[in-house]
């Protein structure tokens, strides 16, 4: 007799695979992500209260990650407002283990306040300073210390120099079959000054995408994990999500 769950876990990954020879789909998401980056969409959603600028799809991912993994730690360079800590923390909290480590060049004090006055605080941390300067890499260092699974996100400066900077200096705190995610992959495929008026240091050819790219020349522990692009198809992260597999 066919198990119902087994059966319907299948039915999905098929569903999965299938998306990525699509190219309706794929085509609708590829115009949704443009125009969405467009319209600032990631800056619409809290999480508990606070800002969490991300896209619901990729939250979900990283919920389906956290929850397989249970890992220790998880390691975020990027805070913002803090909605991405809250959120990583508050799923460690239902599994009842982890803590969450957050790492910016600039903590601003009212995100600071608000963050540690919230009922999820109880499992962050955070550090103030450059996630790629040496003394900050050897705090984070400390904190690994014990911890069996972690998984790590770059969420910072988006500048390919940055990003394989944190590439090479945070992969290797990843654990086996564990991910190491690199957001705003999506720069790449967007149109050159997309929001008009807005200058940022990185663009087409100078993003994480390219950073990532570069990265995996030459690190062969990690691949990308093309199911997670089939089953997310709107993400900030495409190709973002590296899969620990050496």
């Amino acid at each position: 007799m066919t198990n119902p769950i087994e059966q319907f876990k299948e039915e999905r990954k098929n569903r999965i695979e299938n998306n990525g020879d699509n190219k309706d789909l794929l085509n609708a998401a590829d115009i949704f992500n443009i125009e969405s980056n467009k319209a600032q969409y990631s800056y619409n959603f809290s999480w508990m209260g606070r800002p969490i600028i991300q896209y619901p799809q990729d939250m979900i991912a990283m919920q389906e990650l956290i929850w397989s993994l249970k890992p220790d730690l998880i390691i975020e360079t990027g805070i913002a407002h803090g909605g991405s800590l809250v959120y990583y923390a508050s799923i460690l909290e239902l599994i009842g283990k982890g803590e969450v480590l957050g790492i910016d060049i600039d903590i601003r004090e009212h995100n600071r306040v608000a963050i540690e006055s919230h009922p999820m605080y109880k499992r962050i941390k955070m550090i103030q300073g450059s996630a790629i300067e040496e003394g900050i890499v050897a705090q984070v260092k400390q904190h690994t210390e014990g911890k069996e699974t972690i998984l790590v996100v770059l969420d910072s400066n988006h500048t390919h120099e940055h990003v394989l900077a944190e590439l090479k200096m945070y992969s290797p705190f990843v654990s086996l079959n564990s991910y190491i995610v690199v957001y705003d992959t999506i720069v790449e495929k967007l149109p050159e000054n997309y929001l008009p008026g807005l200058v940022r240091p990185w663009g087409i050819g100078d993003n994480p995408m390219t950073a990532l790219q570069e990265f995996l020349k030459t690190n062969t522990q990690f691949q990308i994990d093309a199911s997670i692009n089939n089953k997310l198809l709107v993400s900030v992260a495409p190709d973002g999500y590296l899969k620990r597999i050496k």
